[in-house]
């Protein structure tokens, strides 16, 4: 079975330490997208500051990590796969860190009666994160329990689809006021938030072939 643990310690902590920083990162997502919204422009400001630091500190890990397979030959027949795996997984931190960074940039005015439902999207995206790097963590050392977490992520990436539908529906169809513009804005928000969970399953896909060629 394989155990990267039982392979190299060191690469095992840099793994552990990489996936961190993720959680770090979606936490800061989601905390940040609150304060925008509910006008909390310090602690904003320092989420917006703590993910791009996140942010940099993952890339250098994995770019570390990548070094380590390459240099002592890790997992020959997996290397390629789990590097691939480790760079999605590095997409998450990046497009939370776009996504926040666009809210600091454009500054979109997000009516009162639709705020609730722009949080509750960014904490059922925010839940497919929560559920995929669990699954990751633990593909290394029992990779047949990765199935339980992959049904969750699955579940939690449609519901973020059927908030951000919904959302969206709202906009054009309810807020006869907005300019057309400004729905257009809205909308562009909700999908990107959306886009958080759809990269999670993109991982959570990868980790479910990977489970299968390891058993083969």
């Amino acid at each position: 079975m394989l155990n990267i643990f039982k392979t190299s310690k060191s690469v095992s902590l840099r793994i552990d330490e990489f996936f961190n920083k993720i959680d770090l990162g979606t936490l800061n997502f989601k905390k940040g997208v609150q304060n925008y919204i509910e006008g909390n422009s310090k602690e904003f400001t320092q989420n917006l500051k703590d993910l791009n630091n996140l942010e940099r500190e993952a890339d250098v890990i994995q770019r570390k990590i990548e070094n380590d397979f390459y240099l002592h030959s890790l997992m020959p027949n997996y290397s390629s796969d789990i590097l691939n795996l480790i760079e999605s997984i590095d997409d998450i931190i990046d497009m939370s860190k776009d996504v926040l960074s666009q809210f600091d940039v454009e500054t979109p005015h997000l009516p009162e009666s639709i705020q609730n439902d722009y949080i509750e999207l960014v904490n059922v995206s925010a839940k497919t994160v929560e559920n995929v790097i669990p699954a990751a963590r633990i593909f290394f050392t029992q990779p047949d329990a990765v199935k339980d977490y992959i049904q969750k992520v699955l579940f939690y990436n449609r519901e973020t689809d059927t908030l951000s539908t919904n959302i969206k529906r709202k906009i054009f169809q309810e807020f006869d006021t907005l300019k057309l513009s400004e729905k257009l804005h809205l909308r562009y928000f909700a999908l990107h938030i959306e886009q958080v969970s759809d990269v999670s399953k993109n991982v959570a896909q990868q980790l479910s072939s990977l489970v299968i060629k390891i058993r083969m």
